[in-house]
């Protein structure tokens, strides 16, 4: 399965969406994708979805590692949201959850930032 990448710019915050499966074969394109989104649209934040993600490997940790170092030293905040069972267990043991924020949904990540925008 391949992996689908939906942007949206939302007032400060870029707002990614994956669907599919980011792993190694996948990992590169997403890195490029939110790293040129992050300048190029001028984001102080980050709110990933990963509602339709179905799988993540250690390749997707280290993107999303790597964003969240490229938005904090802008001082900003990422915020990870909609994450299923399977991804969610790779993030508790990876410790990502210790450095990051979670949601249940987009909704209430977006609140989440409405502080700090």
């Amino acid at each position: 399965m391949s992996l689908q990448i939906e942007l949206e710019h939302y007032r400060k915050a870029l707002i990614v969406r994956l669907h599919g499966e980011l792993d190694h074969h996948t990992a590169e394109t997403v890195k490029t994708r939110m790293e040129e989104a992050i300048l190029r649209g001028n984001s102080s934040h980050v709110i990933l979805s990963l509602k339709a993600l179905t799988f993540m490997d250690s390749s997707g940790l280290g993107v999303i590692l790597g964003r969240y170092k490229q938005i904090t030293a802008k001082g900003g905040k990422m915020v990870v949201c909609d994450v299923n069972p399977a991804v969610y267990r790779l993030f508790e043991m990876s410790g990502l959850f210790k450095i990051l924020t979670i949601q249940d949904n987009e909704r209430l990540a977006l609140q989440s930032l409405e502080v700090v925008s």
